[in-house]
């Protein structure tokens, strides 16, 4: 698949922002020395993780080596890995493990979770937020028009979208069954946007992907446009003329025992 795009990543960067910040604020450790970002992008959310606990060992980790030279530009004093989360070993037990908006890319979270845990020192954390839009127009949409026989042989849909998260119970029993105190919330936000287009220029950093990598840039401007119409339906404009954009996301803060 092609690189990732920092620059079309942080185009929505206050939005990607918030829910790092709210999973930030459910963490209650205070004396931490060891935190690792997983998928920590272009810096954005290891910037939080510093500010938070400035003489902690901060280590970013991400597979893609556009997103962590951005990063490290960004966040200098902070160390930058690239590795894949699936393999991660931890060179020290981990305070606190974070992960924004990076595990729903992954398969096997019931043997993923676990090894996370296992990473952390007694007392430490994980943070997990996921995004959960699979069902949503959205990605729906994406889905039905890579479906049209004028994409189908070029795009498989089943092979091009990522794997639909497990139910909060499976995911509290994995976590309490794995030594932990586990917290888990859904948050549905409400983004507000300039029209459909603005969906799609959100999306191309990341859902789309996918559905582009096979695609040439005629063709990626074409599938676009298919994809644009059915937007144009599922996102009416509000009175002042703005879309509003559903984002359900999951959150989990699990605490490993004493």
């Amino acid at each position: 698949m092609k690189e990732w795009d920092p620059v079309l990543y942080r185009k929505f960067e206050a939005e990607r922002t918030r829910p790092a910040r709210e999973l930030l604020a459910r963490i209650s450790l205070e004396q931490v020395e060891q935190v690792t970002d997983l998928g920590c992008g272009p810096g954005n959310s290891t910037e939080l993780l510093a500010d938070a606990w400035p003489l902690a060992q901060i280590t970013g980790l991400d597979s893609s080596a556009a997103m962590l030279s951005q990063a490290g530009e960004r966040l200098p004093h902070c160390r930058f890995v690239q590795a894949d989360i699936s393999s991660w070993q931890a060179d020290a037990p981990q305070q606190v493990v974070y992960a924004n908006a990076s595990l729903q890319w992954l398969d096997n979270h019931v043997t993923l979770f676990p090894h996370l845990v296992r990473q952390l020192a007694s007392g430490g954390v994980l943070a997990i937020q996921m995004p959960d839009n699979l069902n949503e127009p959205s990605h729906q949409l994406m889905r039905e028009v890579a479906a049209t026989e004028r994409w189908r042989s070029r795009i498989k849909a089943d092979a091009a979208e990522r794997t639909q998260l497990l139910s909060t119970g499976e995911y509290y029993n994995l976590l309490t069954q794995a030594g932990c105190e586990v917290d888990i919330w859904r948050t549905t936000y409400y983004h507000v946007m300039a029209d459909a287009q603005a969906i799609i220029s959100w999306l191309q950093a990341t859902g789309l992907r996918p559905f582009l990598a096979t695609l040439d840039a005629s063709e990626q401007r074409d599938f676009l446009s298919d994809y644009h119409q059915r937007l144009l339906t599922a996102y009416p404009a509000q009175a002042n003329g703005q879309v509003l954009l559903a984002f359900p996301r999951l959150f989990m803060v699990a605490v490993k025992k004493e």
